[in-house]
């Protein structure tokens, strides 16, 4: 049975960079984001047969409706990745850069997250001998709160702790379904905040790729940013505060 994956946020950067990844691993593709003909376009350079949904996860019921639509169009899917998210400074604490943070990268990643596991749960056939995996990429920024940046880090902890969460009631299911949470640090995008031990989308898809090949539960992006995490949880606050101010 062929192998086939939903990438929601596929139309660029990690999201576009794994679509790209996994197909030449020989997945068929459900590429799902909001700009069409981009997808559309990611869609013809790719080796396998790819669909597209545009999906906008801030309106979740649309987006769980599409995602449904999706999966039922595809061949049974075995691996869900949600990379959509966006975070941007705001020191003036702008209520709609707040509240559209919030909404894609906590609500947005709830619905689809949800929506995930309910079609693993109930799905029966699968090209794998598992009834799924469910990958959600966070961020190293999930460990620190910081000035300017304090919606986009809360929503990547909100999605590190959630992703955790599922993976706890997982162990009490009987559905083998994989969780694994990704947390990357710089990476080459329109979201990149810095360019300490920054690397390309095509680097962070192919080390998410071998963690997705190995079942990991979580795994850092690149690997060195492990390092970091552990120093930041370490730290006392005011420390934290005056190494990132």
């Amino acid at each position: 049975m062929t192998r086939a994956a939903i990438i929601v946020g596929a139309s660029s950067g990690i999201g576009e960079a794994l679509a790209r990844e996994l197909a030449t691993d020989g997945y068929e593709i459900g590429l799902a984001a909001r700009r069409t003909d981009r997808m559309r376009q990611i869609g013809t350079e790719l080796p396998t047969k790819t669909y597209v949904a545009t999906l906008d996860v801030t309106d979740t019921a649309d987006a769980r409706e599409g995602f449904f639509e999706l999966a039922e169009a595809m061949p049974a899917v075995d691996l869900v990745i949600i990379s959509a998210g966006v975070g941007e400074a705001n020191y003036d604490l702008e209520w709609e850069s707040e509240r559209r943070t919030v909404d894609v990268n906590v609500r947005g990643f709830t619905a689809i997250a949800t929506a995930a596991l309910e079609y693993f749960e109930t799905q029966p056939d699968h090209a794998s001998e598992a009834d799924g995996h469910l990958v959600g990429i966070s961020s190293v920024a999930a460990h620190f709160g910081n000035g300017g940046t304090q919606a986009y880090n809360a929503s990547k902890a909100y999605v590190s702790r959630y992703l955790e969460g599922l993976r706890a009631r997982q162990a009490s299911t009987d559905a083998d379904v994989t969780i694994t949470t990704i947390e990357p640090g710089f990476v080459d995008t329109e979201m990149a905040y810095g360019s300490f031990w920054q690397c390309s989308p095509e680097t962070a898809a192919a080390q998410i790729a071998r963690g997705i090949r190995k079942k990991r539960t979580h795994a850092y992006v690149t690997r060195r940013w492990r390092l970091v995490a552990w120093v930041l949880k370490a730290l006392p606050e005011s420390v934290t505060r005056r190494l990132l101010s």
